[in-house]
């Protein structure tokens, strides 16, 4: 169950990563943007990326078996990495729309899924 909450919270923590370092590209026709300037919109992103954290680091605690989880620290990285793509992915696509899906980004990212399925299958 750890394991299943570990994921849960790395995806929710994922949406506001996205939003927080690609959100202020896509939303240029906001026109604080050039009022706040670069300093206002680094701030800003931080304002998203505390949920981020807020979700990131215990999904962290509860996955790791330094505190009770099933995996060590590569294996929540490589499913962090694959969750975060997926997540960019759906964003981008549903979301902010506009960038296309080239082949070459789907084959990458099915080739992370078998790191993953490397990293987290039995030995």
């Amino acid at each position: 169950m750890r394991t299943i909450y570990t994921i849960i919270l790395l995806s929710l923590s994922n949406v506001f990563m996205t939003f927080a370092w690609y959100g202020h590209l896509k939303w240029k026709s906001f026109s604080g943007w050039e009022r706040w300037g670069l300093a206002g919109v680094i701030v800003f992103s931080w304002g998203i990326a505390f949920f981020e954290y807020l979700l990131m680091i215990p999904a962290n605690r509860l996955g790791s078996r330094e505190t009770g989880g099933s995996m060590d620290m590569f294996q929540l990285r490589l499913l962090q990495e694959v969750i975060s793509m997926l997540i960019f992915t759906l964003v981008v696509m549903f979301v902010f729309k506009g960038e296309a899906l080239h082949w070459r980004y789907a084959l990458a990212f099915c080739l992370m899924l078998v790191a993953i399925w490397l990293v987290l299958g039995k030995s």
